[in-house]
């Protein structure tokens, strides 16, 4: 007898819930279209469509800003961490700078990396564009928005011409990567 009360109330239960529902108004989400997927060749960037990314030009994407400048300089922000900044921004200098510095800013990265910079003669008397002059390399923590890197004349000073930076970013340099180039004049005329 226990049990036909039992089944009696859950029988009654759902006739309630049931008569419930079917009260309530038809559902909203029914009046919202479902999104087809478009076809494949939509929905894929195709090379006719692409625009090919300039190795040649200063280097995108992991960058949110980067400059040539005659020195640098560290602040602090408002959560206390440190951030290099551009002192004398200018891809302009004279041949008895000690140092040229390419001054950074990046969007937000999971895992810490290296930046290298390689520097060439692009056009400078006496120097072969093809023949390494200069480097520098500087690891980039997590917690790093910003960083710079600093070049040294080939010589005690720098021979007057144009040369050009090429931007590494990885473990260690090779043929990937490479994502960018930056350009200096070295000119002792007036600015």
């Amino acid at each position: 007898m226990a049990n036909s009360v039992r089944r009696a109330r859950r029988g009654a239960i759902l006739a309630v819930i049931a008569l419930a529902w079917s009260t309530l108004p038809a559902p909203v989400a029914a009046a919202v279209p479902i999104p087809t997927t478009p076809p494949l060749p939509e929905a894929q960037t195709l090379p006719q469509n692409a625009s090919p990314y300039d190795f040649n030009a200063p280097p995108q994407g992991l960058f949110l800003a980067i400059t040539m400048a005659e020195g640098f300089d560290e602040e602090f922000d408002a959560r206390r961490t440190h951030n290099i900044v551009a002192v004398h921004p200018t891809d302009r200098f004279r041949s008895d700078a000690p140092t040229v510095f390419i001054v950074f800013h990046l969007h937000q990265h999971y895992q810490g990396f290296q930046v290298f910079g390689q520097l060439f003669p692009d056009a400078v008397a006496g120097l072969d564009p093809a023949v390494l002059i200069g480097q520098d390399a500087v690891h980039v923590a997590l917690e790093d928005e910003s960083g710079y890197l600093a070049l040294s004349p080939p010589q005690t000073r720098w021979p007057p011409g144009r040369y050009r930076v090429e931007i590494h970013v990885g473990e260690a340099v090779n043929a990937m990567s490479l994502i960018g180039t930056m350009r200096f004049t070295i000119d002792d005329g007036p600015p």
